[in-house]
């Protein structure tokens, strides 16, 4: 009796450990941003996401893991040749995401190592089409070339091709002691071109601003003459009206009472004077002989006054 307790007992032990053991073999737990794909009897049965969850025991297994996570690929250093046949070793990183796990896992057999391959031999594609000095100019468009065709090619592998990287290219040591040499040429080149143009600019503004110098001294001297000849202009007006306004009064001055004696009086005057000095100056002037006669002296002194001879009676 007590063996057949101890059989019973030994018989449960043995279906529990069973079945811990089976739980143990069928219960997947998927975590966060992966992706199982479970296969039936050799053959795709169904994709798990993240959770618990059981497979039937002897006839499903988890055949496929992926991870749903962007990815970063080192793509080894590899030597590509130029346009211009120089010999360059191009290094790079890739960054690609599994978008469908099913394709992932039966598409290719490595994805991995397959886009690796392909980044490569597209690189060195793209690196033979280019001289070497451009090739670090062109690195965007050599990487948005590299992206697009690998992500042309592994659409049917399920998987994102989402950027490319060029990290390092490096030239031989000939080629970069060469280049820098030219760099060197380069800026001397610029030194020199900067420093001509600096002069021709230079002696263009000394020429401009002696030009300016010669108008403003022009338009000076111009206005100058100008403001001299509207003063002369001025004052010779300024004469006339005051000699016109003189004589306007002395022939107003005629027409009222007296007046023509004071003229009178005033030619008479004035002929004393200029007939005294006629011994002076030793000029020889034709004088009437009666100069007692005060009519004709005034009417000789009139004639004097205004410029004319009087009449002939001798000289002197």
């Amino acid at each position: 009796m007590e063996m057949n307790m101890d059989t019973s007992l030994i018989v449960a032990l043995a279906v529990v450990v069973v079945i811990v053991i089976i739980l143990f073999k069928t219960a997947v737990i998927v975590p966060q941003q992966n992706a199982y794909i479970v296969e039936r009897l050799g053959k795709f049965a169904r994709k798990l996401d993240a959770g618990f969850h059981i497979l039937i025991p002897f006839m499903e297994k988890v055949a496929y893991k992926h991870t749903l996570k962007e990815q970063a690929v080192d793509i080894a250093e590899q030597i590509c040749i130029t346009k211009d046949n120089v010999q360059v070793g191009v290094d790079g990183v890739l960054y690609l995401q599994v978008l469908e796990p099913t394709r992932a896992s039966y598409g290719i057999g490595n994805y991995m190592f397959a886009i690796a391959q392909l980044a490569q031999t597209t690189l060195r594609s793209e690196i033979g089409k280019i001289d070497l000095d451009r090739t670090f100019e062109e690195r965007g468009t050599i990487n948005a070339n590299v992206v697009a065709e690998l992500d042309k090619a592994s659409d049917p592998w399920g998987v994102k091709v989402l950027r490319y990287e060029i990290k390092n290219i490096n030239p031989p040591h000939d080629v970069l002691s060469a280049m820098e040499k030219q760099m060197r040429a380069e800026r001397e080149k610029r030194a020199v071109i900067l420093t001509s143009e600096g002069e021709r600019d230079a002696v263009i503004n000394q020429a401009e601003g002696d030009k300016q110098k010669v108008i403003k001294e022009s338009e000076a001297a111009k206005q100058q003459q100008i403001n001299e000849a509207q003063g002369e202009a001025e004052a010779i007006l300024a004469v006339a009206t005051a000699t016109a306004e003189g004589l306007r009064r002395v022939a107003l001055s005629l027409t009222e009472e007296g007046g023509n004696e004071a003229m009178q009086l005033r030619v008479a005057e004035q002929y004393i004077g200029e007939f005294g000095n006629l011994a002076k100056t030793g000029n020889t002037y034709v004088v009437p002989a009666n100069l007692g006669d005060l009519t004709s002296m005034m009417a000789l002194a009139t004639d004097i006054a205004k410029g004319k001879k009087g009449p002939s009676a001798g000289a002197t």
